[in-house]
């Protein structure tokens, strides 16, 4: 069978990748996919159209897909799953309707608050006016977030009232984020350690996968700005049995359920991002995605077929699925373009020393290739990948393939995975 991959980032040259590994898989398509995906064997970039959807139709009859997985999320919010599943074109990824958990960030509080599931004090504004009054009634540090889709970066923690004026004014005068800002979310500071909780969803039933943590902040300690994020490791050890248990039957199960009594039953992958203090936890927000850079320490360490996983939960068929994974731990360190997350440069050229070790990985993000030249083409450039016996080896590993990466301007984090090391 043949696969399509929508998306052009770290997540989707290691979805591809993955899929690749199948024997029983001729072909991965990446639409648009970067350098990566098009020197990864089995697979190659297409150019289609992904706001015509009768475009990508069209591309699936034509080269036998048997299967699509969408990677971002701007696709599944504009309802791209319900449109080739209509065509019966077997797609892994949640509704439209479904997808507005991570398209609009009231929807999903309001969502939270319905189903009972834990989660920060909020309220949502469509002016700046009525915005800027609620700020008398909030405690700080307060956190405002665009409602809309912001590629990671629409959430500012404010320390005070002026700083939370001023990102109040940037969101809705500024229009820092365009649409997303056209409404905001004030909500309240929840302090504790974060972590990721990342699970395969059909109906009512869930796989959930090796659990991780990432590093949001663009500086060393988690200083600076938010950015899509800057590493990543799996597993995560502040999620314990304990702490799993709660978080499906206190979010997941509850989400899963809730989706169904609205009649959109979710399938695909269900992120929850998580606060956890005192072995309590609350949602910070829901990705209706595979995260990124989590997808490539978790993926690294996938024993199992992805593309078995995802027909089996397309199938409703993941009643006695048993997922294997690696014991090994996992490290993952992006390797950012200097300016990032605000403005960068691209076409920046790469140089990469060759590497061998099936323990290293290399994936690409923003990166194209032309005239047999590899050059940056965005934020986060690439995310190195190791496994390790622990942590602390898998962490050594990953930062020894960063050193095989050159290109001017090119900077990342020192202290990816200090936190489970801790």
């Amino acid at each position: 069978m043949n696969v399509l991959i929508i998306g052009s980032g770290g997540r989707e040259h290691a979805l591809a990748w993955k899929c690749a590994q199948d024997d029983f898989v001729e072909h991965v398509f990446v639409s648009p996919g970067n350098a990566g995906t098009h020197l990864e064997t089995k697979v190659s970039n297409i150019e289609l159209n992904l706001n015509e959807f009768n475009s990508i139709e069209k591309f699936c009859l034509i080269e036998k897909v048997g299967l699509v997985i969408i990677g971002p999320e701007q696709p599944l919010v504009d309802g791209l799953t319900d449109y080739l599943q209509s065509k019966n074109i077997k797609t892994f990824g949640p509704s439209k309707h479904a997808a507005q958990l991570e398209g609009s960030k009231t929807f999903s509080k309001d969502f939270f608050v319905k189903y009972n599931i834990p989660t920060a004090r909020y309220k949502s504004f469509d002016n700046f006016e009525s915005s800027v009054e609620y700020l008398n009634e909030t405690s700080f540090p307060t956190v405002v977030k665009a409602d809309g889709l912001a590629a990671g970066k629409g959430v500012i923690i404010c320390q005070n009232i002026e700083e939370a004026k001023q990102a109040l004014d940037s969101i809705f005068n500024d229009k820092t984020f365009g649409t997303a800002g056209n409404r905001v979310v004030i909500e309240e500071f929840l302090e504790g350690e974060e972590a990721s909780f990342i699970a395969v969803v059909s109906k009512d039933k869930i796989i959930p996968l090796a659990t991780s943590q990432d590093h949001k902040a663009v500086g060393d300690g988690d200083i600076g700005l938010n950015t899509g994020g800057m590493g990543a490791y799996s597993p995560a050890p502040i999620v314990t049995d304990e702490i799993h248990e709660k978080i499906l039957n206190q979010v997941m199960y509850p989400t899963m359920n809730g989706l169904i009594e609205e009649g959109s039953p979710y399938l695909g992958f269900l992120y929850a991002g998580l606060m956890i203090k005192d072995c309590e936890i609350k949602v910070l927000e829901f990705n209706c995605r595979f995260g990124d850079p989590e997808t490539q320490p978790i993926l690294f360490r996938l024993n199992s077929s992805l593309v078995e996983l995802c027909n089996l939960a397309i199938d409703d068929k993941l009643d006695n699925y048993s997922i294997e994974w690696t014991e090994k731990h996992s490290c993952g360190v992006v390797i950012a373009s200097a300016g990032y997350p605000e403005k960068y440069e691209s076409n920046k050229e790469v140089s990469i020393k060759e590497n061998n070790n099936e323990d290293l990985k290399l994936f690409h993000a923003g990166t194209k290739y032309e005239n047999g030249m590899i050059l940056t083409n965005g934020g986060r450039v690439f995310c190195a990948t190791a496994l390790g016996c622990d942590l602390k080896d898998a962490q050594k590993n990953a930062y020894n393939l960063v050193n095989n990466v050159k290109f001017e301007g090119a900077f990342f984090r020192s202290d990816i995975g200090f936190k489970g090391i801790k």
